[in-house]
């Protein structure tokens, strides 16, 4: 996954540009399946992990680089240069050979960049997933994505840690018989078959 991780992510990325290009200003209240998170809310905060990451990809740990990002008077222009920030940061040379510090992680160690990426990817196929759903569409992922990223899913730490406040992801619930998009997301504690 190491020589593709960079390319994966970059399509997750794109992904959520696209839909975030679709929200109207009476989108940004709607709710979506981030407990509490307004359309608003979860452009803010993936815009603030893009801006985030980034700083890590540089070697840079400071946590006032995860601080929640205002999104301005043009939500969907900010959301969008932030994507084009990381997917600019995670394509320098040596990207994957670097240490990514990531204060937001309880272990408070630097991660290998091919990691750390796929930390990034899977958080943006599912919250592409969150914000299709919040507005009411579809979002669709080629083959090989979905594969990678149903490994990235599994091999996320489950028990204790996804209870504990600010988890990144919710307890798995039963896997559907649905897609592997579904899959994905019913993995990471989401209900495929949201808002219900």
């Amino acid at each position: 996954m190491n020589e593709h991780v960079v390319m994966l992510d970059a399509q997750a990325v794109r992904a959520s540009v696209e839909l975030a290009e679709r929200v109207r200003p009476a989108d940004l209240s709607r709710p979506t399946p981030c407990l509490g998170w307004t359309v608003y809310g979860l452009l803010a905060h993936m815009a603030t992990q893009h801006y985030g990451f980034a700083a890590a990809s540089r070697g840079d740990g400071d946590l006032a680089r995860w601080k929640l990002r205002s999104l301005g008077e043009d939500p969907v222009a900010s959301y969008r240069a932030s994507a084009e920030h990381v997917m600019a940061a995670f394509a320098a040379d040596g990207v994957l050979e670097r240490m990514f510090p990531l204060p937001e992680f309880a272990s408070g160690s630097p991660f290998p960049g091919s990691q750390a990426i796929s930390f990034h990817f899977i958080d943006y196929v599912v919250h592409s997933w969150d914000l299709a759903k919040a507005l009411g569409v579809e979002v669709d992922f080629p083959p090989d994505l979905l594969d990678v990223a149903l490994a990235v899913a599994q091999a996320v730490p489950g028990g204790e840690a996804r209870l504990a406040p600010g988890a990144a992801f919710a307890p798995a619930l039963p896997r559907p018989g649905g897609s592997r998009l579904d899959e994905i997301v019913a993995i990471l504690g989401r209900s495929p078959s949201w808002p219900r």
